[in-house]
């Protein structure tokens, strides 16, 4: 007679996490693609109200489709992402979460701060996980310079984020669809809370604001500031931070990441480039989240500091520019009598 497992002391098999997909545009689309090839995890299917974002979902990758939320939650399933347009992002996290179903919420996690508190109130009053979307923690560049500053004393941080206009159609500018991901990379990094904001924006061309230039302080003391526009006909996505003893560089494209260190009296220093793994940072934030979900742990990116670099980004927008300091008038050069 074969032995239990349980008596045997072998593992057994993890029931597979019916997992849905709530948005099928481009970002839903690949959460779709990147949950369907998880091991452990069972694709239900993928929700949008557009029968073209519907079709090309399930001819991409292979799933069934729904028109509403309802429907697939009627399916019974354990987790959903949300990658919807981010002002519907409220009504579909309540409505998961009076389900008890456990979610991941892109980024931002909603259109203002008292609807991302609602959000994680009622995820923490109902017990279920909660993880917003804040991918760029997953860029194994990210990664590397996280590690490299590891224990060190910050001084300052540089992030840019430019490219080209979005071909989509949003409702929101630069702060709010680029910046946000650097708000958050400046909390991460310092582990410190942003108590100064110093924002210059301008709408050249959009409607809203398409260039920014922010400034931040932290709790810490550390000083940071994001450069981030449209205007750019490339893209590019670079992060440089100084410590007391090394200055990193990381670019998030090439996910290349150099480290400056021993610096001399005479000027001189080493520099090394830092090892950089290959995973693809939404495959490794969606693993996150279901590794999460199956232990009961905290999310890698709580609904919390979702709410927090939102308030920021918020904040940014709100925060009137500081006027110029008056001077005095010029006097015109002065004669000398012959």
């Amino acid at each position: 007679m074969a032995s239990k497992a349980v008596a045997s002391g072998e593992r057994t098999e993890q029931k597979a996490l019916r997992v849905g997909v709530i948005g099928a545009g481009i970002m839903g689309s690949n959460h779709a693609r990147v949950l369907a090839g998880l091991p452990g995890t069972t694709l239900v299917g993928i929700v949008d109200p557009l029968t073209e974002h519907r079709a090309r979902a399930t001819e991409l990758v292979g799933c069934r489709a729904f028109a509403s939320v309802d429907e697939l939650l009627a399916e019974g399933i354990d987790a959903v992402t949300i990658a919807a347009p981010t002002h519907l992002h409220h009504e579909i996290a309540l409505d998961c979460i009076a389900r008890n179903v456990h979610l991941l919420v892109e980024k931002p996690i909603a259109s203002s701060v008292d609807e991302g508190n609602e959000i994680v109130a009622a995820a923490r009053k109902s017990g279920v996980t909660l993880m917003v979307g804040h991918v760029e923690r997953f860029n194994p560049a990210v990664a590397a310079i996280k590690q490299a500053i590891s224990g060190e004393d910050i001084l300052s941080i540089g992030i840019t984020r430019v490219g080209p206009f979005p071909p989509r159609m949003s409702n929101v500018g630069v702060v709010i669809d680029l910046a946000v991901h650097d708000i958050d990379l400046i909390r991460w990094f310092t582990e410190s809370d942003i108590v100064e904001v110093q924002p210059q924006l301008s709408s050249a061309v959009a409607e809203r604001e398409d260039i920014a230039l922010l400034q931040f302080r932290t709790a810490s003391g550390v000083l940071a500031h994001i450069n981030t526009n449209w205007l750019t006909p490339f893209k590019a996505r670079s992060v440089t931070v100084a410590t007391r003893d090394k200055y990193v560089m990381g670019d998030l494209l090439t996910r290349q990441v150099t480290e400056c260190f021993g610096f001399k009296p005479d000027g001189s220093y080493s520099m090394r480039h830092l090892p950089v793994g290959h995973d693809e940072p939404l495959r490794a934030e969606l693993i996150a989240f279901l590794r999460a979900v199956r232990g009961g742990g905290h999310p890698a990116v709580s609904g919390d500091e979702g709410v927090a670099s939102l308030e920021i980004a918020i904040r940014c927008l709100e925060t009137p520019p500081r006027p110029a300091a008056s001077a005095p008038p010029r006097k015109g050069p002065r004669l000398v009598g012959g």
